[in-house]
């Protein structure tokens, strides 16, 4: 009687046979209270494997995905983190570009012959490229989708070939490099007018580096508006980024400053602008630079290079345990 007692307080069911027998210690029984299945066959009471885990039981026995371990967790919400801040600063180089594009009326038909070079058109394609594969890699790891991360591996493993394929052909061809950077400040300056983002980049260089034009400041002479020819008040005149002194003891710029420059002769206008180029002062202050140039261009390929690293084995992490489901 007493067993016929015990046997009904264990509720039995179509597929389970009969409960755990009384070998079990009494922290088995607890957790063969929950009916596990038997591979052998059947499914049966018993007690659990040694090592066996409890909520692996429970998610097992209920459809639940087993979650990532501590580490693959950790990996996940570093990647998400890293992502989200570069696909803000993606975001926001390509809001700059599109904003100077339109800002200048770049997508014009009249401008549009210019657009190659516009300098915003490179914000628009770097920002565009940088928030897609990061964003791709931000949505991949919250949502563990392999197909995002997969996209986000691949990009970041395209600029890492990108990356070091310009810094071993601009470190071999370095003097070809600097004859490009020539004439594209050549190309600036004659589109000194046309272009407010290049005049900002021409006058910073030679405000910056105290110099005029590329190779001497006649070189602005290539320019339709200070051109000795030209009809207009600029006209043999130098821009005020060249001036020796363009505030004149001020706080703004004389505009001014270097107007009829280009009519005087060199004792009287080495008094009033600089004399030396750009080019010369450009390539001395990256040959002083070039240890700071070099170690950016290396903390960001070991920083894309650990991200690869790192989406690899959350990808691994997360196949594993679909695997295990």
């Amino acid at each position: 009687m007493v067993e016929d007692e015990r046997t009904q307080l264990l509720p039995k069911e179509a597929g389970w046979d009969e409960p755990p027998s009384l070998s079990c210690n009494h922290s088995e029984r607890v957790l063969a209270s929950v009916p596990k299945k038997n591979p052998a066959g059947p499914s049966g009471w018993g007690c659990l494997p040694p090592g066996a885990k409890w909520k692996s039981t429970l998610d097992r026995q209920g459809g639940l995905p087993l979650s990532l371990n501590f580490w693959s967790s950790c990996i996940k919400y570093l990647i998400f983190l890293l992502n989200f801040l570069f696909s803000l600063l993606g975001l926001l180089t390509l809001v700059i570009g599109l904003w100077g594009l339109e800002d200048k009326k770049s997508l014009g038909s009249e401008q549009l012959p210019h657009l190659g070079t516009d300098p915003m058109l490179l914000f628009v394609v770097v920002g565009l490229a940088v928030s897609a594969v990061f964003l791709a890699g931000c949505v991949g790891a919250l949502c563990e989708n392999i197909c995002l991360l997969w996209f986000f591996a691949g990009g970041i493993f395209t600029f890492l070939i990108l990356e070091t394929l310009v810094g071993i052909l601009v470190y071999a061809l370095w003097d070809q490099f600097q004859d490009v950077l020539d004439s594209a400040m050549l190309l600036a300056i004659s589109r000194y007018q046309d272009d407010s983002d290049l005049r900002f980049l021409l006058n910073e260089i030679q405000l910056g580096l105290q110099c005029c034009g590329v190779v001497s400041y006649q070189d602005w002479k290539s320019n339709l508006y200070f051109n000795c020819s030209s009809p207009g008040v600029q006209a043999c005149g130098l821009p005020a980024s060249c001036c020796i002194n363009p505030w004149e003891n001020g706080t703004i710029i004389n505009s001014q400053c270097g107007f009829g420059a280009l009519r005087l002769d060199e004792a009287t206008a080495q008094n009033m602008v600089h004399f030396g180029g750009c080019s010369p002062r450009l390539r001395q202050w990256m040959d002083q630079n070039s240890w700071a140039i070099r170690d950016y261009t290396l903390v960001t390929i070991v920083i894309e290079g650990l991200e690869f690293l790192l989406v690899t084995k959350l990808v691994r992490d997360i196949k594993a345990r679909k695997i295990s489901d």
